[in-house]
């Protein structure tokens, strides 16, 4: 076992690494300030940057959750390692050789560089084996699905063989001990015995997105195998399956490029992705797309989420059905917009390319519809749409989907798709939708009425991210959406500068402006306390009446930066804020009344049709003289 670390060693490599260097390999960075670079913070979810690294100072900061430090820090926390375990990563990226002290009495846990030198062994002897006699099950089953030698080799792929201790003798031999193997799961211990984790298998090598191989997949291909299907690597020190996306090494560069990535199911999709030249395509190694996966992609991303895309693709059965509306409960959390692909007769982009070709899989990727759409879809979906009690009971559990949308002009749009699905008019529609979003602020003011003594605004802490949600789930607000970023401004200008306000153009405001969820609550909360609107307690009020959930977000707009600095500004400022309210909301009414008038007697004649015009007129009069 290795000794202890000298500090000149561990002085010396922090002075020679660029930190910026290694952040990069996990956070997409772009230049802000002089000497400093700026990206999306990996230790909490956000959609506008405030993670900044100043390579010449060798250190990181966030503005937005006070995580900051040097290079090793930043490893310990993305990787779960210790502090020597970060050093010797540091040193192998820039080939220094650490001169170990003897003696030491330093407890080292697990030698990280080792465990991940096992791995890349394993992969080779996997490798290897897959050109062995002994293998040509393994090739076969590779042949069968259009993968020739050139795609085995390029994805790493190999073969376990049946022996018991196989891999197990082989890295023994290479040096390594026992108690390494098992701590990475190459080897089982059990009885006191140890044997070879995966043995008569075809072997995927999983690397991270620097490279390393952190772990493996293995699929059945003999009938007498009495294990499931797959099986991969467990939890290990350099492994962890919520946080891995299997390809993304392949595709991180194509991802940030393209502004695209495919989420598909299994190892062999990613393989007929990339060969049919979609290579943006990634997969989860045997758990359910979570937040970890989708703050890596979001990271990758970096800022301008609102031009990249997220595909994903299901299989046609029941599990794929389930994961696809999970996709959708999640879509809010991603800094781009969210799609469903669907090959042709159900078919996966593996079988797909096998039957159809590599067109087939770019057509599949290529005809894509809204995630919002799809989950649309999925609500229809048994319901009797040849009866008017059938299609009103599809509605009514669609409109589900459309209260999640929080951009007004898309929520129209698909007031409008859905009506068609289901047959019915679109003010039906709206009647449901109306009906669905009250039902979901009751339910929210009557969760802040049992939270209401439970805020603590001397608690405040302007750069803390939302706590975990013990309550009802609100989606985190989409800033790259105009009608959020409008939300949010309006909401920061009405808790910050409440003398701007008449409490008349306040109560309006809060009662008919937002749509996104969260906003709306603490809006209602606004609107409760429209009394207190120019008393010093006006902050608390709101709070006070905001469930727990979301008081870190009130606490977040309460401090927001405004875009003015001079104190004789922020007035004008806000005035300015509020008029864009207005002006959105007659914007609004302008539109929606226009829509009515296409729809009844045009005759000038008509009384109804007259008043409507005289208040189209005057809207468009109180629209002007806001500008």
């Amino acid at each position: 076992m290795a000794g202890r670390i000298p500090t000149r060693d561990i002085e010396a490599i922090k002075q020679r690494v660029n930190i910026a260097d290694i952040v990069g390999e996990y956070v997409q960075l772009k230049g802000a300030s002089v000497g400093s670079l700026k990206g999306l913070c990996p230790f909490h979810d956000e959609k506008s940057p405030s993670f900044n690294v100043r390579p010449d100072q060798g250190f990181y900061h966030c503005f937005g959750c006070s995580e900051g430090g040097d290079v090793y820090k930043f490893l310990q926390k993305m990787e779960n390692i210790t502090f020597y375990e970060a050093v010797e990563k540091c040193a192998s990226k820039i080939s220094y050789e650490i001169t170990y002290e003897a003696g030491s009495n330093r407890d080292e846990g697990v030698n990280r560089a080792r465990l991940l030198a096992a791995n890349e062994s394993a992969a080779r002897f996997f490798a290897n084996a897959l050109t062995s006699p002994e293998a040509q099950t393994a090739r076969d089953f590779l042949t069968q699905r259009k993968f020739d030698k050139e795609a085995a080799e390029y994805f790493g792929i190999g073969y376990a063989p049946k022996g018991w201790n196989s891999l197990g003798d082989a890295l023994k031999s290479e040096g390594f001990t026992e108690e390494e193997l098992v701590k990475v799961d190459l080897l089982v211990a059990k009885e006191g015995r140890t044997y070879d984790k995966f043995r008569g298998r075809l072997v995927w090598p999983i690397r991270d997105a620097t490279n390393a191989v952190i772990g493996f997949g293995a699929r059945k291909i003999y009938e007498d195998d009495p294990l499931a299907k797959y099986i991969n690597t467990g939890e290990t020190p350099v492994y962890h399956k919520s946080q891995v996306l299997y390809g993304l090494n392949l595709a991180k560069k194509d991802i940030a490029k393209n502004r695209q990535v495919v989420v598909v199911e299994g190892y062999t999709d990613v393989m007929a992705c990339h060969l049919a030249g979609v290579t943006t395509a990634v997969a989860t190694c045997g758990t359910a797309f979570g937040d970890d996966h989708i703050r890596k992609i979001n990271q990758i991303f970096g800022t301008g989420g609102e031009s990249a895309e997220v595909v994903f693709t299901f299989d046609p059965d029941a599990a794929g059905q389930k994961a696809a509306m999970r996709a959708f409960e999640s879509s809010g959390k991603f800094i781009a917009s969210t799609f469903v692909a669907v090959g042709p007769e159900g078919l996966d982009p593996c079988d797909l390319r096998i039957q159809k070709g590599d067109e087939a899989v770019q057509s599949m990727v290529a005809t894509k519809k809204p995630i919002y759409e799809f989950a649309l879809d999925q609500k229809i979906s048994g319901h009797d749409l040849t009866s008017y009690p059938g299609r009103l009971s599809a509605a009514t559990s669609a409109v589900t989907v459309l209260s999640r949308i929080t951009d007004l002009g898309s929520r129209e749009e698909y007031v409008r798709t859905l009506a068609g699905k289901v047959q019915l008019g679109n003010d039906e529609i709206n009647r449901l939708l109306s009906a669905e979003l009250t039902k979901q602020r009751a339910a929210a003011v009557a969760n802040s009425r049992r939270g209401e003594s439970t805020y603590l605004p001397t608690e405040m802490n302007p750069g803390e991210p939302p706590p975990p949600e013990d309550g009802p789930e609100f989606p985190m607000p989409n800033l790259q959406d105009a009608n959020t970023r409008l939300e949010q401004e309006v909401l920061a200008v009405l808790l910050q500068v409440p003398s701007a306000w008449s409490p008349e153009a306040a109560l309006q405001i809060c009662e008919q402006m937002f749509g996104t969820p969260a906003y709306v609550v603490i809006a209602q909360a606004a609107a409760q306390s429209i009394t207190s609107i120019h008393q010093p307690d006006w902050f608390n009020q709101i709070g006070s009446r905001t469930p727990e959930v979301l008081h870190s977000l009130v606490r977040q707009l309460g401090s927001k930066e405004l875009p003015v600095r001079n104190p004789d500004e922020i007035h004008v400022y806000a005035v300015g804020v509020i008029a864009s309210a207005q002006r959105k909301m007659l914007t609004r009414q302008r539109d929606s009344m226009r829509a009515t008038l296409s729809q009844i007697d045009t005759d000038t004649n008509s009384a109804e049709h007259i008043a409507m015009q005289r208040q189209l007129m005057a809207i468009e009069a109180q629209i002007r003289e806001l500008k």
